[in-house]
């Protein structure tokens, strides 16, 4: 699993580097996505979504951890 802490980054930057990554990934794999923000959290879960990714948010540490698939 591949992963990326965007902690403490202004939006959009937390998107754009979730797109980034998740662009580089292959059917079945998986992203994890440490954001503090309940924005980011929004702004990373519309991005990834509509690049056709499934993604889901749980709370962790102060912020949320994102886990995103490629179908």
């Amino acid at each position: 699993m591949k992963h990326i802490d965007t902690r403490g980054l202004s939006c959009p930057e937390p998107a754009v580097k979730a797109r980034r990554a998740a662009s580089e990934l292959s059917t079945g794999d998986h992203l994890e996505i440490l954001v503090d923000t309940g924005a980011a959290r929004d702004n990373v879960l519309r991005t990834v979504n509509s690049l056709g990714f499934e993604a889901e948010a749980t709370e962790y540490e102060g912020g949320f951890r994102l886990i995103v698939t490629k179908k």
